[in-house]
């Protein structure tokens, strides 16, 4: 039995490795294809593991008005930073979940507040992320002192086959008390189990009272599949693994191929008339 798809209302988006290239740059396509949206009375927002702070420098070039959801959903603010949620990562795990990302050889960054920790300014992608969010971190000798109130904890390696096992370890040594996923071939992010872009949408439902078949979601990662489960049309990066392809109802091209642009312009802008449930479509 086919169904009419209801009409898209809110697209929410990926950052990087979706809405930027990989070299973090904001496309004149993309930032036309965000007012196109605007033009068609079609909310968008957008959900990162970055902190707030690096997402800023989005604001003005999309005309955003939206909420940011942050660290995966851990903080959200409006665009001028004012706090509307934030779950912090129960501090009593806080110092096992570096312990263990130590144990399995990964930098460990930690954001907390406006901070960014590491304890190298040396250590891999740290100046690739500074160029990213624009704003350097605070190095300190250990964190030791800065486990309190943390949003988020990264682990960070260019094995990423230790990534994997990272991700998997941590899943298994903390379970529904954390939300471990990765946001990037060499990043695992760990949040509160509720600071996941799944409930990113279920917020962004209730914000704007939207049920979440006239939501649309676009990203590349594993950690945006939560995302794509709460969401009428979910849309996967052309670079993005078959993990993201399989659970997605639509694919683009790739973030280096304005994939961005022309899923909005293809399946946000000019839908299809029929939708198939339960039916991932590549394109």
């Amino acid at each position: 039995m086919t169904t009419v798809a209801p009409a898209i209302r809110l697209l929410v988006a990926d950052v990087d490795g979706t809405l930027v290239t990989q070299d973090k740059v904001l496309t004149p396509r993309a930032i036309d294809a965000v007012a196109k949206l605007r033009a068609a009375d079609i909310l968008f927002a957008l959900t990162s593991g970055r902190p707030p702070r690096g997402m800023r420098m989005l604001i003005a070039p999309l005309e955003l008005e939206t909420p940011l959801a942050a660290f995966n959903g851990g903080l959200i603010v409006d665009p001028d930073m004012t706090v509307i949620s934030q779950r912090a990562i129960p501090d009593a795990l806080v110092p096992d979940i570096v312990h263990t990302l130590d144990d399995a050889g990964l930098d460990v960054w930690v954001y907390r507040g406006a901070d960014w920790l590491v304890r190298s300014a040396d250590a891999p992608h740290v100046a690739r992320e500074m160029a990213t969010v624009q704003f350097a971190p605070t190095v300190v000798a250990d964190f030791d002192g800065h486990l309190d109130g943390v949003a988020k904890v990264v682990g960070v390696s260019d094995d990423h086959d230790a990534i994997t096992a990272a991700t998997a370890a941590t899943q298994a040594a903390f379970g529904a008390h954390v939300s471990a996923a990765r946001s990037q071939p060499y990043y695992l992010d760990i949040t509160h189990p509720d600071a996941n872009k799944g409930g990113v949408i279920a917020f962004m439902s209730a914000h704007y009272d939207i049920p979440a078949a006239s939501i649309a979601t676009i990203g590349d990662m594993p950690n945006d599949v939560m995302m794509f489960a709460r969401s009428g049309l979910s849309i996967a990066m052309g670079q993005a693994d078959d993990q993201v392809h399989r659970a997605a109802r639509r694919s683009t091209a790739s973030n280096e191929d304005e994939g961005f642009a022309i899923a909005v312009e293809r399946f946000i802008l000019t839908p299809p008339d029929i939708a198939t449930p339960n039916a991932a479509e590549r394109t």
